[in-house]
């Protein structure tokens, strides 16, 4: 675990009094893999799961994107680090700014097939990837799945989908409200090269990664990423009400002491 990344991040999820706080920390581990060591220069990456807008706020400023004082200013008046990532922030590396959950990946289809045409054009041999980071729940959604065929037929393998299933969504267990909407067959059904590992080891998140970069197959990909909503607060951990709940002072200290110990 990064300690100072995970206390920078709590520090700010209760310094602004956000909310979304579980699903912040279910997605931080794989986030920080695919930031700090796999985006290269002209990759880009989509938050569809916006509500996670604090976990890229804290990357983004340790990659100096991001200034300290811009970063303490997150829900505050006239800040750029709105909830959800807003238009026009951080064009260099996220590609495109999310609220609505659902989109982002057909968002990230037309991304993924601009950059190949665009590389062709120049005729570079090496083509930039789109990350798209969404959530188990939004696969609820039918336009998931509509981009998931999209990015099959047009055989975008600079696609890299990142699967963040936590097992939660907004008022339920998500195997309750539709059943599980992304097991790893109906990814393989649908035509991507498919893995599924625990979203919070390192060495695994790392492996997978190195598997997808030796990949020479035209399908583009996705990683399930099984995670804990919550990860790391023992009180928080799978949680419903952490989607909601604000940390007050006694609860702020209690995560930091439990991440200090870990």
């Amino acid at each position: 675990m990064h300690k100072a990344l995970y206390t920078k991040l709590i520090s700010l999820l209760y310094n602004s009094g956000s909310i979304h706080i579980g699903s912040c920390l279910s997605c931080f581990d794989f986030l920080i893999e695919t930031l700090l060591s796999q985006m290269k220069k002209d990759d880009r990456i989509i938050l569809s799961k916006g509500h996670a807008a604090p976990s890229l706020y804290v990357l983004l400023n340790h990659l100096k994107k991001i200034s300290d004082i811009s970063l303490a200013s997150y829900l505050k008046d006239d800040t750029k680090l709105s909830a959800h990532p807003a238009p026009n922030a951080f064009n260099d590396i996220v590609a495109f700014h999310s609220g609505s959950l659902g989109h982002g990946l057909s968002l990230s289809c037309g991304v993924a097939e601009g950059m190949i045409y665009k590389a062709r054009m120049k005729k570079q041999k090496k083509v930039p990837r789109i990350y798209c980071l969404i959530s188990d729940g939004e696969c609820n959604e039918g336009q998931v799945w509509e981009a998931a065929q999209y990015a099959s037929k047009r055989k975008l393998n600079n696609l890299i989908v990142l699967v963040d299933k936590n097992g939660y969504q907004a008022l339920d267990r998500t195997i309750n409200v539709l059943g599980d909407p992304t097991k790893k067959e109906r990814w393989e059904v649908f035509g991507f090269d498919t893995f599924e590992i625990d979203g919070h080891d390192s060495k695994k998140i790392k492996k997978v990664f190195k598997k997808i970069n030796s990949s020479l197959n035209k399908k583009p990909k996705v990683i399930i990423f099984n995670t804990i909503k919550g990860k790391g607060i023992s009180f928080m951990e799978n949680k419903l009400e952490w989607h909601y709940n604000q940390m007050n002072k006694e609860q702020y200290e209690k995560a930091l002491e439990e991440i200090n110990k870990l």
